[in-house]
């Protein structure tokens, strides 16, 4: 599979355009909000891109080390909570792992469908509120479903 069609959760897609189309939205939101969005942030955000795949945070801090970017954890976690905060990655509790977020620039709820056998999350929208009619405001959701992706349930079966 060539980098121009890669699977982005389940699905094939124009990689190297979604990688573009991810960092210009970064950069246009940190110069909106008057963000530094630096090499290093930037850096992580194209590390979590590259392959769609939750990553670690020391993962990620091994690429950032053995690229010359820095190897203290402190480094990558700045970084990581910096593009968490302003929604450009999300943090996959059940793998302590991270995500570049699938839509960037979107408000949304994002819930991850995770393959317990190859380990491919993909990210898709959480259920509509539930709460609202118990007079509940939801400020924070994590759903996050166990499975099998596509291409296991074909081995499996």
């Amino acid at each position: 599979m060539k980098n121009s069609d890669t699977p982005l959760g389940f699905r094939s897609h124009d990689h190297d355009s979604c990688i573009a189309s991810a960092l210009d939205v970064a950069e246009a939101e940190c110069a909106r909000k008057r963000l530094q969005f630096t090499p290093v942030r930037r850096r992580v955000l194209e590390i979590l891109l590259e392959s769609h795949v939750a990553l670690g945070a020391y993962d990620v801090l091994d690429r950032l080390a053995a690229e010359g970017l820095g190897s203290k954890p402190p480094i990558a976690y700045r970084a990581l909570n910096f593009l968490v905060e302003n929604g450009f990655v999300h943090r996959v509790e059940r793998l302590n792992a991270y995500i570049a977020c699938g839509h960037p620039g979107q408000t949304h709820d994002p819930a991850f469908l995770i393959c317990r056998n190859c380990g491919q999350v993909a990210e898709a929208e959480a259920p509509g509120p539930i709460a609202g009619a118990a007079g509940f405001a939801v400020e924070t959701t994590v759903v996050e479903a166990e499975g099998l992706c596509p291409s296991c349930q074909g081995v499996a079966a």
